[in-house]
């Protein structure tokens, strides 16, 4: 699964690395957690790319409360286009989400360490997302929520657990965007290099935020 994640980069240099103008402002996150906003590229109404904040946990157009989006921050990718909390949102609401890295949690009998993950580069990337827009049929309030496919780890995530997130540079990506049905085929095929650390066990904690979250506490894994 994909529970947590971090977006410091520049925002405009990010959004255009992924064909987008940076019309929003984006503070740099280190901990990012569920019904927390992220920055993500979508499709607007006219095939142009729009960067806009979205909360994390979908909560689909028919739900009747919005708390259902708590647990739905993932998406298997094996089934994301038969669910029907997730099908309407792949055939005609995707995005990508921006991220410089995400953490998992490695368990060796009852520690949990927690990891940093990023490309091997250094570099932002897209984490493949589904967008959904939820009206409180009451008030007439809108949410623009987001999940994130994930799917079976790759070699060298499997150490550290056994899902991870979908990640997309910049051409991946614009197939996800344009609805690519055979992208989640071979993820394995088309995830870049990735390196990852040991960190503080103050990420655990959603409340905890800054750059000393993603100091190595141990060796970098490549």
């Amino acid at each position: 699964m994909c529970g947590r994640f971090a977006f410091y980069s520049p925002s405009e240099a990010a959004a255009a690395l992924f064909g987008a103008d940076a019309t929003v402002e984006v503070q740099p996150r280190y901990n990012i957690a569920p019904t927390q906003f992220g920055a993500a590229i979508r499709n607007d109404q006219n095939e142009q790319r729009e960067l806009v904040m979205l909360r994390w946990g979908l909560v689909p157009f028919w739900a009747k409360d919005p708390s259902i989006g708590n647990r739905m921050i993932n998406a298997r990718a094996e089934t994301v286009a038969e669910k029907p909390a997730y099908r309407a949102a792949y055939r005609h609401r995707r995005c990508v989400v921006l991220a410089d890295g995400f953490y998992e949690w490695h368990k060796d009998g009852d520690v949990k360490t927690p990891y940093f993950i990023s490309l091997a580069s250094g570099g932002p990337f897209a984490l493949a997302g589904l967008w959904e827009n939820w009206t409180d049929k009451e008030s007439g309030d809108m949410l623009q929520t987001t999940t994130l496919i994930t799917t079976e780890a790759n070699e060298f995530m499997t150490p550290l657990h056994h899902r991870m997130p979908v990640i997309l540079e910049s051409d991946t990506a614009g197939e996800w965007l344009a609805g690519s049905t055979g992208l989640l085929d071979d993820v394995a095929a088309i995830t870049p290099q990735l390196q990852a650390w040991p960190v503080d066990r103050r990420v655990n904690n959603a409340r905890n935020e800054g750059e000393e979250l993603i100091s190595a506490a141990g060796d970098v894994l490549r």
